[in-house]
């Protein structure tokens, strides 16, 4: 959920986790399971505000525990005679579970999560009696499973969330702040921020791809195929590049001229701006006024002839970028009418060659940042049982087993701190809550209904809470305290010594874990930020020097992905993601512009395509070099390389090479050196 959720909403949320719980509880109770909070507390985790998440996250839930049930009852008879070497496979399973979650980045990863902590939620407890680790296993899962389909049933039946409906909300505030953002961008007065604003786009096509990966398993009748949300968030990620190509030129060209645009080009614009004002309305009206904006742009657009000045090579630039940033946009909004098209049939023929083209949607993988974290939940685990070992307590296990929950759980955080603190000072509520209703409400129930009648208060105010972005981190951590062996049970228990010792090893769990992290993770956020710098910078020196046709949308979406990776991390440091060192945008239109360099040389041939040759060599060689802590120079053969293909390429007999190879050499001049000099006229130029 974006925004607080407050409410009518808030107060449903809140009846379906009290209903889960309820539910899963019961079920445990009647069918004498020996852990029925176990049921109860994995009701919690799993409830999600739409039905599609709870499922999808339930199916995968339930996987992953039966495979970590499986990995422990491999583990822990064999090795169980040496802990010295039983403590390390335990450590490496987790380990290896988080490495691969950290990896997979969908809902799918919740599988790894699982089998990795249900190693330690069965195993660790069980070491001093091996023998009964099979049936621990299956009791284990039972108790798990059962809590997964409460939560799943209760959340998928009853005022199911839809998964599409909030989708679709999502789409439309997107297209219409993309519009208002690219209508900015064509604005011949500088608008404030913008270019701070744009990057939010990137984040909300993360968003948007977290949100499709459910709708499989959603309840609406007609849920989005997501093969088309998947061409929405291509067609979505070019219109980032295009935008500040378009704000770019405009500036470039009146900071050239001293003055406004030419009228032509200020009336397009303008007709361009008005266009997209009115995007979202009749379908057959937008496509025709599209196409008569592109066909105006191309009527506009300079020839590219030898002796082309520089102000003719930025308006052909700017006009290009018009008319592809309009066909984007179209392209957009004919696609949110295929998501909400009754059928799978395409409503154009131009949305059944994008649903064609579209593939698997590229992200980034940060496998040095995968493992440290891997590592350093073995570590703390590790770390841990030799604690509770040397010390003799009896609560050992279930801190140690707790603190490898905690980081499992919070591996995908880019500062774990922050939520392990949320939980810390939701266990001390969960604990002075759980004294109450243990000692002073509870000894006076008899009966289920009872139980359920004054559990209701809690679980309610809870799941309220629960269901806001605020405190839910706070909130969860109080109702999974409140899962208590202490409190739920099949028998009422008045053990004062054993509730204050399991809620001391809670405690004591998140303090552990806690301070781990910050041992081992202390420039974790600087590291990530870094590699994922990196990771661009040499994926581009990498592109400049393949042979291979470009893949164009599997790179923006690649690059879109680290940007909305970057943009909260780099605010978390304080840093200024506008910064050039941290332009991933810029980087991007950088890629996209190689990739249109390379399939120019491809389809030149060896011959003619050797002028592109060293402009390549040259940006490999710049990112290869680039570094966090100093760029380097750009060297100063670069700039005349550029210009001399442009001036080569200005002189090639087809019509369609001159354009497509000034087009994309104006680019990467502008996004490598746009404080440069104009070059000097194409004929003098290839003639120096």
């Amino acid at each position: 959920m974006k925004g607080e959720t407050y409410g009518l909403p808030a107060a449903i949320f809140a009846l379906k986790v009290f209903l889960a719980a309820m539910l899963a509880l019961y079920v445990a109770l009647r069918i004498g399971l020996p852990r029925p909070y176990w049921a109860v507390l994995t009701s919690f985790i799993v409830a999600q505000p739409t039905a599609g998440a709870v499922l999808s996250k339930g199916v995968f839930r339930v996987i992953g525990t039966a495979i970590g049930a499986a990995a422990t009852v491999i583990m822990v008879p064999t090795l169980s005679p040496a802990p010295e070497l039983l403590v390390p496979a335990i450590s490496l399973w987790v380990a290896l579970c988080i490495f691969i979650s950290l990896l997979d980045r969908t809902p799918r990863s919740y599988m790894f999560v699982l089998a990795g902590y249900s190693a330690c939620l069965i195993g660790l407890p069980s070491v001093e009696t091996p023998g009964a680790i099979f049936d621990i296993a299956v009791l284990r899962v039972q108790e798990i499973t059962i809590g997964i389909l409460a939560g799943s049933l209760v959340h998928g039946v009853l005022w199911p969330g839809s998964v599409t409906d909030m989708l679709m909300r999502r789409v439309e505030g997107t297209l219409t702040d993309a519009e208002r953002w690219s209508r900015d961008s064509m604005a011949q007065e500088r608008v404030p921020d913008l270019d701070k604003e744009r990057r939010r786009l990137a984040l909300d096509i993360t968003e948007m791809h977290q949100m499709a990966v459910h709708l499989p398993f959603d309840t609406a009748k007609a849920a989005p195929r997501q093969r088309t949300v998947r061409a929405l968030q291509n067609q979505l990620s070019m219109i980032l590049p295009l935008a500040a190509a378009v704000d770019d030129r405009i500036r470039t060209l009146m900071a050239e001229t001293g003055a406004a645009l030419s009228e032509d080009i200020g009336v397009l614009l303008a007709d361009c701006r008005e266009w997209l004002d009115e995007a979202n309305h009749d379908a057959a009206e937008r496509h025709e006024r599209a196409e008569a904006l592109i066909r105006r742009a191309a009527e506009l657009e300079p020839e590219v002839y030898p002796g082309m000045g520089w102000d003719a090579a930025l308006r052909l630039s700017l006009l290009a970028r018009i008319a592809s940033l309009i066909a984007a946009h179209r392209d957009c909004r004919d696609l949110r009418d295929q998501m909400l098209a009754p059928t799978a049939r395409p409503v154009t023929a131009r949305v059944a060659q994008l649903l064609e083209s579209t593939g698997q949607r590229q992200m980034h993988r940060d496998y040095a940042g995968a493992l440290r974290t891997g590592f350093g939940a073995a570590l703390t685990i590790t770390v841990g049982c030799v604690l509770w070992i040397a010390s003799g307590w009896d609560q050992g296990s279930t801190a140690v087993m707790l603190a490898g929950v905690f980081l499992s759980l919070f591996s995908a955080a880019d500062d774990p701190t922050r939520p392990l603190r949320f939980f810390f000072f939701g266990t001390l509520i969960a604990t002075a809550v759980g004294l109450l209703y243990g000692f002073a409400i509870l000894p006076q129930v008899d009966g289920f209904a009872m139980m359920a009648a004054v559990m209701a208060p809690a679980l309610l105010l809870g799941g309220a809470f629960m269901a806001s972005p605020r405190w839910g981190m706070v909130a969860l951590p109080s109702m999974l305290g409140l899962a208590s062996p202490s409190l739920l049970a099949e028998q009422y228990s008045s053990d004062f010594a054993g509730y204050l010792n399991g809620a001391i090893a809670q405690l004591a769990a998140v303090f552990f874990a806690l301070t781990m992290v910050r041992l081992l993770q202390s420039a974790g956020l600087d590291g990530t930020i870094n590699r994922t710098l990196r990771a661009g910078w040499t994926d581009i020196a990498r592109r400049a020097k393949l042979d291979r046709a470009p893949d164009v949308p599997g790179w923006i979406s690649l690059m879109l992905d680290r940007t909305g990776l970057l943009a909260p991390r780099l605010a978390a440091r304080g840093d200024d993601p506008g910064q050039p060192l941290y332009d991933a945008l810029r980087d991007l239109r950088t890629g996209i512009v190689i990739g249109e360099l390379r399939q120019l040389r491809f389809d030149l041939g060896r011959e003619e395509g050797r002028v592109i040759s060293p402009v390549l060599e040259d940006v490999s060689r710049y990112y290869t070099r680039l570094g966090a802590d100093k760029p380097p120079e750009i060297e100063p053969g670069t700039l005349r390389h550029v210009d001399t293909a442009i001036a080569s390429l200005a002189n090639n007999p087809s019509t369609e090479v001159r354009r497509t190879g000034v087009l994309a050499l104006i680019s990467l001049r502008r996004n490598l050196f746009p404080d440069a000099p104009d070059y000097i006229s194409l004929p003098e130029r290839s003639a120096a």
